[in-house]
């Protein structure tokens, strides 16, 4: 029996109540395929941060570096500021294990209402691939008289051929193995980024070249959002930069019912290091504590990290199990117009894979 060491942090807020609901369903799906799951606990995040004045410990990546992958729950606090949430602890592990590729897939799973009229469950169904590493989120930058009325912010985005190129080739190799629409989507703002953006044009025109049977279409952020809301259904794969996609996902997770649903991966394609997995939508203080987060965001997370471990059938039963929840409408919680609880939803997935 193979054994797999997972390392959990399952954060601040409603990252505490989705996490073990998660743990549920993969223990379940262990018994049925003869695999077994180690996970390694680290109490990290704002407890953390309020008594040790950090995020997580100056070892933390060497904690990490063994495991076959991280389940991350959620992090942030009303009292922390957002930019020390993200340089204390998901950026510095994006970043020391390469996970250069963010997904986040958009379905609109049946019997899940869209806040769209017309799309009916199914008709949504697309992957938004964020670069995960530099661009926008690189941090590169300063103060000039620092909290003077004549302070200076100078913050600059970095993109490297590189980093461009190789989010870019694994969006169309996703297009491929996807067999869906065959059809890749680039989001940039090269009519005002005149350098960085424009690299990243030539850069995408190059790798297509290489993908001739993959279908191309280049928007500008602006109109991207635009048509995210009017033609949704047209879109298989989308890519571009840290920024961009970070802000398109959001609203991709709107349209398709719920940010309760929006799973995400922070992948090391390569394998080398361990990819992180966690749902999209943060530590929601103003419904932490209260038993009605919606943990399908988060078990779907659990389902593309045995999908990233290779184990894919397992993860193919944990799918089936949330679609098959959502389409009885029975059990659901607030954000989808029910009134069960986190654990509830949690005991219907497991029904369904008994």
């Amino acid at each position: 029996m193979k054994t797999y060491t997972i390392a959990v942090i399952a954060g601040d807020g409603v990252g505490q109540e989705v996490v073990p609901q998660a743990r549920r369903v993969l223990e379940r799906v262990a018994q049925k395929h003869k695999i077994a799951f180690a996970f390694q606990d680290f109490d990290w995040g704002a407890e953390h941060y309020f008594r040790w004045g950090r995020m997580m410990p100056a070892g933390a990546i060497d904690l990490l570096q063994s495991c076959d992958a991280i389940l991350l729950g959620a992090v942030g606090h009303p009292d922390i500021p957002d930019h020390l949430t993200l340089n204390g602890l998901l950026l510095p592990i994006r970043r020391a294990f390469d996970q250069f590729a963010n997904v986040r897939p958009a379905y609109l799973y049946p019997g899940v209402r869209s806040p769209l009229a017309r799309p009916k469950g199914g008709e949504i169904d697309f992957v938004v691939v964020r670069e995960n590493t530099e661009g926008e989120y690189a941090q590169v930058g300063g103060f000039v008289y620092h909290q003077q009325p004549e302070e200076v912010a100078i913050q600059t985005s970095v993109f490297t051929r590189r980093g461009v190129e190789r989010i870019v080739r694994f969006a169309f190799e996703l297009a491929v193995t996807r067999n869906k629409k065959k059809r890749v989507t680039s989001i940039t703002k090269s009519n005002a980024q005149g350098f960085s953006m424009v690299l990243w044009d030539r850069t995408f025109r190059d790798v297509a070249a290489q993908f001739p049977d993959v279908e191309t279409e280049s928007l500008l952020v602006d109109a991207a959002a635009m048509n995210f809301v009017r033609r949704p259904e047209s879109f298989d794969v989308v890519v571009g930069s840290n920024l961009f996609c970070d802000i398109l996902s959001d609203l991709s997770a709107a349209i398709i019912g719920s940010m309760g649903l929006a799973a995400s991966a922070n992948l090391d394609p390569l394998r080398r290091f361990p990819s992180m997995f966690e749902p999209v939508h943060g530590s929601a203080p103003d419904i932490a504590g209260k038993g009605v987060v919606n943990p399908l965001a988060t078990i779907l997370s659990a389902a593309m990290m045995l999908d990233h471990l290779q184990i894919g059938d397992a993860a193919r039963e944990i799918e089936a199990a949330v679609a098959a929840v959502l389409a009885g409408g029975k059990v659901r919680t607030p954000d989808l117009g029910g009134s069960s609880s986190t654990e509830a939803v949690a005991a219907a997935v497991l029904e369904k894979l008994a």
